[in-house]
Parts: structure tokens; sequence; C-alpha cells
């Protein structure tokens, strides 16, 4: 799956308004990101700097374990992220970081897979002291009696200055209502480190079709290993549904080796990025201001879960009761211009309706299937203040859009949603 098929995927998910609805708002990406919604790891382009490291037998640093050690069970796991771009962590001028060719990667790589099966398409991606700085990778298919999987690897560093539930990169499970199929687990080790595995789907919207395992281990120092694996072959090459070859044990010791001690020795100094002054005057509603008047709105005597709440944005499962049904609220300032001309019906499918209050707000109800495909009922009000202010309300008949329907309809009506949306407290606190 390509970067911008997955970014998407996750985009859909978060958007209150896609589609034949109103665009999302132009900082949506960097509030996904900000909440677990990171970009997958091959796409991205930018890492952090990356000083020699101390291996140790420590829970918070790398580990020398064989090819199938016994460290990291085999779990229900975690999806893959892109690690978050970095700036210099302050390299020594007088040090020259030292260096490692796409072909060491790929040995490397090759050097920890089970004997007996072959190796094909491999091509591996060094480090780089000119020019753009980029993450050392490497790719292969790895093939016995059993059938194919495809593998990739690669190494970065999480920014220093961000906190970490932040920027977690590759790491951090995904909330149910984006990725619904995904199994993942989160393991805090002793000494610091966070090791995720997760099992999905090359698709994963779906819950058919080629599987993707993929392992995330970050050390106490913010190094970040990640290997995903493809059943069947390379990404996208397969339809089968079979498992990949490798286990989640054996994924996890391939990260967590000592061998790859060259190769994040080797990860280059960035350069520093732009200033992001522009951005960081952006007025965002709190996310546990949005997650408190939610919670208000919910009829009492249901259920709550899969909370997933940040500026701006807030998520939920709702049950009464008669099935699961997934609510999603977002909260925006200054979307005049950015909403012209799509606050009405026009280009539209399924039942839509739109009017203006007295006070001049534009209301937007609109009533429709899932985007996705499937079965899925998608209900929405949408509201834009005279003053730009912008809130709108979503729920699906599931507990998440690319789910499985859970319910003849959702919970909540269209008036609910829309005393939800006019609710001043979103931005008054």
């Amino acid at each position: 799956m390509s970067l911008n098929e997955d970014l998407e995927v996750q985009l859909r998910a978060m958007n209150p308004a896609t589609g034949e609805f109103p665009p999302h708002s132009a900082d949506l990406v960097q509030r996904s990101i900000a909440q677990g919604r990171r970009m997958r790891l091959l796409g991205a382009t930018r890492i952090a700097a990356v000083t020699a490291l101390a291996l140790v037998t420590a829970g918070g640093t790398l580990m020398a374990t064989d090819a199938f050690g016994s460290r990291g069970g085999d779990g229900t796991p975690d999806q893959l992220r892109a690690g978050a771009p970095a700036r210099s962590t302050g390299q020594p001028p007088s040090r020259e970081p030292s260096s490692i060719s796409g072909d060491e990667m790929v040995r490397t790589l090759e050097s920890l897979l089970p004997p007996g099966g072959t190796v094909s398409a491999a091509s591996g991606r060094g480090s780089q002291s000119d020019g753009p700085v980029v993450w050392p990778t490497a790719k292969l298919t790895y093939s016995t009696a059993n059938g194919s999987a495809g593998l990739d690897l690669a190494i970065a560093r999480l920014e220093s200055d961000i906190p970490a539930d932040q920027q977690q990169g590759q790491a951090g499970c995904l909330p149910v209502e984006v990725r619904p199929y995904d199994k993942c687990t989160t393991e805090k080790l002793p000494g610091g480190a966070v090791l995720n595995t997760t099992k999905s789907f090359t698709y994963p919207t779906s819950d058919t079709g080629q599987k993707r395992w993929y392992v995330v281990f970050t050390t106490a120092d913010g190094v970040q290993l990640t290997v995903q694996q493809f059943g069947g072959g390379g990404e996208k090459g397969s339809s089968s549904g079979a498992d990949p070859l490798l286990s989640i044990a054996q994924l996890t010791s391939i990260v967590r080796s000592a061998v790859w001690s060259k190769a994040i020795a080797a990860v280059p100094a960035p350069e520093e990025p732009p200033s992001t002054s522009a951005s960081t005057g952006t007025k965002r509603v709190p996310g546990a201001r949005m997650t408190r008047v939610l919670k208000a709105h919910l009829p009492q005597g249901g259920t709550l879960s899969d909370l997933n709440a940040g500026d701006g944005m807030v998520q939920l499962v709702y049950d009464d009761s008669h099935g699961k049904n997934m609510v999603e609220v977002d909260a925006q300032y200054d979307r005049t211009a950015l909403l012209a001309g799509h606050m009405g019906c026009a280009d539209v499918t399924g039942e839509c309706q739109a009017m203006t209050l007295a006070d001049g707000t534009k209301v937007k109800k609109v009533k429709g299937r899932s985007e996705k495909g499937g079965s899925a009922l998608v209900w929405l009000v949408d509201t834009l203040r005279p003053d730009g202010r912008r809130v709108v309300a979503r729920e699906v008949n599931s507990y998440a859009e690319a789910g499985p329907v859970t319910r003849p309809q959702p919970a909540l009506s269209m008036d609910e949603l829309l005393d939800i949306v006019l609710d001043k407290q979103f931005f008054t606190g």
C-alpha cells in the first residue's frame, strides 16, 4: 500500500465530511499525525539524527538474539506508521557519521532469515551524508516450499524534543474507528523500550485479501526499527489470504537483533526543518473539552468504549444495547472560505437537507451509504457559523465505517446530532 493510499484510508476515517461532504480542514493531516494517525513507513523521506548507540542486553536498547530467539511474544498487534521527521540531536562535528550501503542492509536482513529458504527481488537503501536524508532500508522476497512473503525493514529515530505520546512514529495502535480489523498489541519492556506488533491486511479497511504483519521496536533512546511482512509475496502481490511465512516472534527477533548497530549509527543527521510558526498559532478546541461536551449529549444507559480524542476531534463507540455505533465530532475555526459553496446539497448523493438558522448558522444534514462500500450507513450534520466556526457530527451503524454493520441504523437521530453540533460549549468550555 502506498503512502497516499494509507493516508487516504486514515483521513477518510477521521474526516467528518468526505466525498460528497464538505472538504476536510487544512490542518487535518497534522492533527491526525499528532493523535496517532501517523503516515506509513516506506513513504517518509526525512529522519532524525542517530549517534552511535551502545548496545546492552536490557529491555530499553537493542538485544542480541538469533533469528528465532524467545524475546518478544507472538501477539495480536499494531499498525505501521511512519516515524516523525526530527531535528539534529547535536552530533559532535568532529565525528564523521559511519555509513552503510544498501547491499549491507540487504545482507544483514538475509542473515536473520530462517535457513533453507531463497531470497529474490532484493534491494536496499543505505545512508547518505550529502543531500536529502534517507532511512536505511532493506526489501526482499523470501520463499520456501510453503510459499513466499515480502519483507521490508527500515530504521529511524523519533524526534527528541516532542513528547512520545504526540509522535509515536511507527508505534502505537490506531483506534478501532480507523483500523477495524487490526489485531494490535503494545508492550512496554524493562528499561523503557516499547514493542508493537500488528496483524493486519494490505488493504486495512477489509478483513480479506493479502495479510500484512509488522513489528515495531522502539528503544528507550528513540531508535525505531520496523519490519513488515506481506503474505504470498510482495506488497499487493497476492490476494490469497495466506499467512506470512514468519511468525510475529520471528519478526520480533529480527528488529531486536544487535546486528543492526552499524545501520543505526549510520543514520545521517537531517537539516533543521523550516519554522512552522504559522501553524503554532492555529486555534484548536481542546480534546478534553470535545470529549466532555459529546458525552453530555449521549443518551444515558449506554456504554462507551474506544475513546479517541485530540484537539478539534473526538471519536468513540456508543452502545445502547442494540449494537455498537461510532460517533465522531470535529470542531474547527475559520472555515468560511474553505467551505464556500459546500454547505448546500448540490451534487450530494443520498438524502440531503440544507438550511440557514435565524442566527445565520448554515446547517447541512446528510444520510448516505459509507463511501468505503459495504452496507454501513453514515449520518452527518454539518454546521458553519457566521464567524467561521464549524462543528460536524457523524455516526455510523458500526464501530467503524469500514467495519461490519452492527445495528439496523445509527443510534442517534438527526435532531440529536443537530443538538450536539449547535452546543456552544465546544468553543466556550
